[in-house]
């Protein structure tokens, strides 16, 4: 187990002579519960099978070692095939993304590629890829229309720019004709920074990419959205630490940005819910993305694994499904949530 500094508090309580006597002794429930345990020599199976009980039994194993799962990389996008669609429950296909268009930031590498390949898989009509890397963002939408034949766009513009964000969400709507997903997911992180060392211009900076960026975007692709008066989810990329206090790193800006990214996302989900744009976001915790591949992060990230109940840190491509999950019908009822994914470290 991890070994922390940090004092653990519990909670005293001040019990009255008269609720005294309500508490049930630790003891007495203790020895009726083992009292009760017996070991099983089969265990009975029952089926059903055509209609028919039949009924067998099966030897006890002992518990199975579970051991935790690499952390995969997803190398190629598969394309949906378009005669699956009409064989699929209702309840699938309420997962599936068809005739959709979806705008990534960050899209040109790293999760938000990740997640972009997850898009395409479900069927969607169109990608635009807004990143501020012209070689890999190209790359990027180059090599998902080869893979999976989506139309996918790449814009170069930078979160801050609120005019070319206008004019790259303009020019998306008019080449698909609607715009239906957005996945806010470009950001940066600064780490290591003790706080009373931290550059005043490097905080502005952080805020201003990972806050007021956010909020730029969603609100010009909220605009489009209303002036379509088609129904639409927005999905914003927070983290954890918009919840917690990382150890051991010091990282207050990056912790206060994301927290102000989750705020940010309850705020517009209640505003534009009678629009029909339901807005949730998407905490991960600690990933293993080539941002945390470095040498200098090897001893954090074994205390990262070691307080993690997963024992691992997340697949590049876990997001995948969750943030399908958030773009689709099948969350039609679902907004302003915070969905932290993060292999059960904030359980501690």
């Amino acid at each position: 187990m991890l070994s922390r500094t940090f004092p653990r508090v519990i909670a005293k309580r001040v019990v009255t002579p008269a609720a005294a006597t309500t508490i049930r002794p630790f003891s007495k429930v203790e020895g009726r519960k083992n009292a009760e345990v017996v070991s099983a020599e089969t265990v009975p199976v029952i089926t059903y099978a055509d209609g028919a009980r039949a009924e067998h039994m099966i030897p006890p194993q002992e518990p199975a070692v579970v051991k935790p799962p690499g952390a995969d990389v997803q190398k190629h996008a598969v394309a949906l095939d378009p005669s699956i669609l009409s064989r699929l429950t209702p309840t699938m296909k309420k997962f599936t993304l068809t005739d959709k268009v979806a705008v990534i930031t960050g899209g040109g590498r790293g999760l938000g590629y990740n997640m972009a390949q997850g898009l395409a898989e479900v069927g969607v009509k169109g990608i635009a890829i807004m990143d501020v890397g012209a070689d890999y963002g190209a790359q990027a939408a180059e090599q998902l229309t080869r893979e999976t034949g989506v139309d996918v766009r790449f814009y170069q513009v930078d979160v801050r720019d609120g005019a070319a964000i206008s004019g790259a969400v303009k020019d998306i709507s008019a080449h698909y004709g609607h715009i239906d997903v957005l996945i806010n997911s470009a950001g940066i992180a600064d780490s290591n920074i003790p706080a009373e060392n931290y550059p005043a211009e490097k905080f502005r900076r952080l805020i201003d990419i990972n806050v007021n960026g956010s909020f730029l975007v969603a609100q010009a692709v909220g605009r489009e959205m209303i002036q379509q008066r088609r129904p639409g989810s927005i999905i914003f990329i927070a983290s954890m630490s918009g919840s917690i206090v990382n150890y051991p790193q010091e990282q207050s800006c990056y912790n206060a940005s994301k927290a102000g990214v989750i705020q940010l996302t309850k705020s517009l989900a209640a505003e534009w819910a009678k629009y029909g744009i339901r807005v949730n976001a998407i905490s991960p915790g600690y990933m293993d993305t080539a941002l945390n591949r470095v040498p200098a992060l090897d001893a954090q990230k074994k205390i990262w694994i070691e307080a993690t109940p997963q024992k691992r840190l997340g697949a590049v491509d876990d997001l995948n499904n969750l943030a399908v999950y958030l773009a689709s019908d099948a969350s039609s009822y679902m907004t302003g949530t915070n969905a932290i994914i993060d292999g059960g470290y904030t359980l501690y």
